[in-house]
C-alpha cells in the first residue's frame, strides 16, 4: 500500500519538522514547502494527497494561496495558524480550506484531522467514481472461514475457537474479524479499517480501532501478550498474518459441536 504524501507548508523550519516526524511516524510520506512558489513546484511534479498550510508565511499570504491552489486543484487543505481566530477560520474555509488547526496543537489533534479529511476525500471521490471504491465483500450462505484451528461462521456471527466453544464476539468484534478473514495478509491502515467496519468519523485521540483489535486478540491469538495472528504494522496498521481457508458448510455451528 503506498504512502499518501502530505505537503506541509510553513516558513517556520521547527514548525515543519516537528509535522514531519509527527506524520511520518504515523505512516505518510513527507514533502515540506516554505514559499509559494515551493507549492506550486511540487504540485506538478509529484501527487500530493493532502497539504497544511499556514496561514502566515513571512512574504507569503496563506489564504491567498489556498484561493490560487482552489483554482486548479481539489487537494485538501487544512489552514494552520498561530491564534485561533474566527475571522482567520472563516475565510480560510471560505476560499475552499477543507479544516483548521491552530497552534498550539496536540500532536493527536493533528494527526487525526489529517486522517479525518483524507476520509472524506476519499469518500467523496467514490461517490463521484463508484468504480473505484473498493467493494464491500458479501459472504456466501453457509460459507465459512476457517484459521488457526478456528472456525468463523458469517451467517450466525460465531467463531467457533480451538475447544469448539462459541467465543461469544460483539457484533462490532466479528465485524473486524471479517475485515482481516476477507482480506488474510494485506496491510489495512486504521482508517480502512474504520471504513471498512462501518465505524464513524475520527476525533482526536481516538482510539477505537486499536481497543477493538485488543480485544479481539483476547479472543482469538494463542498468546494475547505475543500476538501472532493480528500483527501491528508500525506507522500504518494492522495485518492478519495467518492462513485463511474458505468453505462451504451447512452444519458448522457451536450448538452442533
Amino acid at each position: 500500500m503506498a504512502n499518501q504524501t502530505v505537503l506541509v507548508v510553513d516558513d517556520d523550519l521547527k514548525i515543519r519538522t516537528l509535522i514531519r516526524n509527527v506524520l511520518e511516524d504515523e505512516g505518510f510520506a513527507i514533502r515540506e514547502a516554505e514559499t509559494a512558489q515551493d507549492v506550486f513546484q511540487s504540485l506538478s511534479d509529484s501527487r500530493i494527497d493532502l497539504i497544511t498550510l499556514d496561514i502566515h508565511l513571512g512574504k507569503d499570504n496563506g489564504v491567498d494561496l489556498a484561493r490560487e491552489i482552489r483554482r486548479n486543484s481539489q487537494v485538501p487543505i487544512i489552514m494552520v495558524s498561530g491564534k485561533d481566530d474566527v475571522i482567520d477560520r472563516v475565510v480560510g474555509l471560505e476560499v475552499g480550506a477543507d479544516d483548521y488547526i491552530a497552534k498550539p496543537f496536540h500532536v493527536r489533534e493533528l494527526v487525526a484531522r489529517v486522517r479525518s479529511v483524507l476520509r472524506r476525500s476519499a469518500s467523496e471521490d467514490q461517490k463521484a467514481n463508484p468504480a473505484t471504491a473498493e467493494p464491500i465483500s458479501v459472504p456466501a450462505e453457509n460459507q465459512v472461514f476457517e484459521f488457526d484451528g478456528m472456525t468463523a461462521i458469517p451467517d450466525h456471527m460465531e467463531l467457533i475457537n480451538r475447544n469448539r466453544e462459541d467465543c461469544g464476539l460483539t457484533s462490532g468484534d466479528f465485524r473486524l474479524l471479517m475485515v482481516f478473514l476477507d482480506r488474510p495478509k494485506r496491510v489495512l491502515s486504521r482508517d480502512q479499517l474504520m471504513d471498512l467496519t462501518g465505524g464513524v468519523e475520527w476525533s482526536p485521540l481516538d482510539r477505537t480501532i486499536d481497543n477493538q483489535v485488543a480485544r479481539l486478540r483476547k479472543k482469538i491469538e494463542r498468546d494475547p501478550s505475543n500476538p501472532r495472528l493480528i500483527k501491528t504494522v508500525r506507522g500504518v496498521g494492522y495485518t492478519l498474518a495467518c492462513d485463511v481457508v474458505r468453505r462451504h458448510s451447512s452444519t458448522t455451528s457451536a450448538n452442533n459441536v
